[in-house]
């Protein structure tokens, strides 16, 4: 990564650009595909939300739907312990185009993940996004290296912020068609997903699904945080976190160019106090009590809407974000704890139904035969310990009180003789 981008190792994302001139004459080059990014959102996404409601929800695989982001260079020998620990089916890893050195290094680490299944982001510099000869050199050698061992290749990521490289969607649609084309000429059986927006801005989106580039994606990704608004049922501009989830896979649903996978690559939120580790300002972070309940409420919604292949926690270990604190030791957070309880319920699990009533949240799911139910509500209330319930915390402790808490923290009930 060279000037004027520079990588900032503690929160694990390029530092802003400061040279606003730079930042200025770049954006003045692509102002054509700027032009067609607002011309093509508005009539994508009006479209796009009258069309919601008559997109069907798929049947997701829990198996495969519960993904944690771990960086291969961090504490290797832990990191592989406590992937067998969590449970998880998927893991997600990084690459950096202006690491091609460490190749071997991560190839290392994948085969040492036996059978997990790999999705790998392609991370990319300015110099790959400007030559792209070099980038399908780089490509070819990191798809002829691990194509046998990675179930997914992500193309780029952030493609909406000018720090990560790209300065517009037709960029963006260059570099990713030099992937596809790579991939249909000497690579046909790797699957390829792109797109890589972040936050809740769908007319970057819009653009990538429709639009005359000759490329078709595997599915979509999506690095949908909402950290910024709060609790994961608070409202942007009307829409809840299964609302933009819907949105977005109506679009995934209405475009020519993918098909109807949806991959959530990317989301966290920071943590209070981690500073210079979090990603963002301490007005932004949460402590780890919220960071923990935002976490599980976050995998719910997502999981309930059933329009979500996967979704990946960023990340394992991080001091200012992660289920890991690693600064003096490894600290397993309240997160980690949580995170392990949930993929342990819910990876062999079956979707029944999501109940909301006035800010109290009921989600039903069938688990080897027997009714789970998970609660949680947005203002504190009470719940009769019935006879015919096991009930446990978020962390997985069993609850035998005779009135149960209802609030942030989500609760699972296991209700006897249900089925």
């Amino acid at each position: 990564m060279k000037e004027p981008y520079r990588w900032d190792n503690y929160s694990d994302q390029p530092y802003p650009l400061k040279d606003k001139n730079y930042k200025k004459e770049m954006r003045k080059s692509q102002i054509g595909s700027l032009l067609k990014t607002s011309l093509i959102s508005l009539f994508i996404l009006p479209l796009s939300i009258v069309m919601t409601p008559f997109v069907k929800r798929k049947k997701i695989n829990s198996n495969d739907f519960f993904c944690i982001g771990v960086d291969f260079e961090r504490n290797p020998k832990e990191t592989l312990q406590m992937i067998e620990e969590l449970g998880v089916n998927r893991i997600l890893l990084r690459i950096k185009l202006w690491e091609m050195d460490k190749l071997p290094l991560l190839k290392e680490f994948i085969l040492s993940c036996k059978d997990k299944k790999i999705t790998l982001k392609i991370l990319q510099d300015r110099e790959h996004v400007e030559e792209l000869s070099l980038l399908q050199k780089d490509l070819e050698t990191i798809f002829a290296s691990l194509n046998q061992h990675v179930d997914i290749f992500e193309i780029g990521s952030t493609i909406n912020r000018a720090k990560w490289g790209f300065f517009s969607v037709d960029e963006y649609s260059r570099f990713y068609k030099t992937a596809y084309d790579l991939k249909i000429s000497k690579f046909p059986h790797v699957k390829i997903i792109g797109s890589g927006v972040i936050d809740f801005e769908y007319h970057f989106s819009a653009h990538t699904l429709f639009n005359l580039y000759d490329y078709k994606y595997g599915g979509i990704s999506s690095l949908l945080y909402v950290d910024r608004r709060g609790a994961p049922e608070n409202m942007q501009m009307g829409f809840t976190l299964q609302d933009k989830i819907a949105l977005l896979s109506t679009m995934v649903w209405l475009s020519p160019k993918s098909t109807h996978e949806l991959h959530i690559t990317e989301t966290n939120w920071p943590i209070s106090g981690t500073a210079p580790y979090a990603p963002t300002s301490e007005y932004e972070c949460v402590s780890e009590e919220l960071y923990s309940d935002y976490m599980l409420r976050y995998y719910l919604l997502a999981l309930a809407s059933q329009q979500v292949d996967s979704v990946s926690w960023h990340q394992l270990i991080a001091p200012g974000y992660g289920l890991i604190d690693n600064r003096e030791g490894i600290k397993k957070r309240s997160a980690y704890k949580t995170y392990k309880f949930m993929v342990q319920n819910l990876k062999n699990s079956q979707f029944l139904r999501l109940d909301i009533k006035r800010g109290y949240y009921i989600l039903q799911f069938l688990v080897e035969n027997k009714l789970l139910q998970i609660h949680w509500s947005l203002k504190p209330t009470t719940l009769k310990n019935e006879d015919f319930f096991t009930v446990f915390s978020h962390e997985g402790e069993k609850i035998e009180n005779q009135t149960l808490s209802i609030g942030s923290s989500p609760i699972y009930i296991y209700i006897k003789d249900a089925v």
